[in-house]
């Protein structure tokens, strides 16, 4: 391997690393806003999970979602991960 592939590699690895020692929170919070307390996350999933449910299809197929999986994404309750 070349020396760039091999710093990519290490960087990999360390963000993998660091990732897991963020344990289960890190994955819980994805895509949310950082420093939301748990009702803070609760409350941003109902307000974008009921968004979903009234975007048009052009706005869907920008975010590579069908109307289907809006659907069942924007009707799931917002404790549900």
């Amino acid at each position: 391997m070349n020396g760039l592939s091999d710093v990519r590699l290490t960087l990999h690895s360390q963000e993998l690393a660091k990732g897991q020692d963020n344990g289960t929170r890190a994955a819980n919070m994805r895509n949310a806003p950082s420093g939301l307390g748990r009702w803070g996350l609760f409350w941003h999933r109902l307000h974008t999970r009921k968004a979903l449910l009234v975007l048009s299809p052009e706005q869907l197929q920008d975010i590579g979602l069908s109307r289907e999986q809006a659907r069942e994404e924007g009707l799931k309750p917002f404790w549900r991960i």
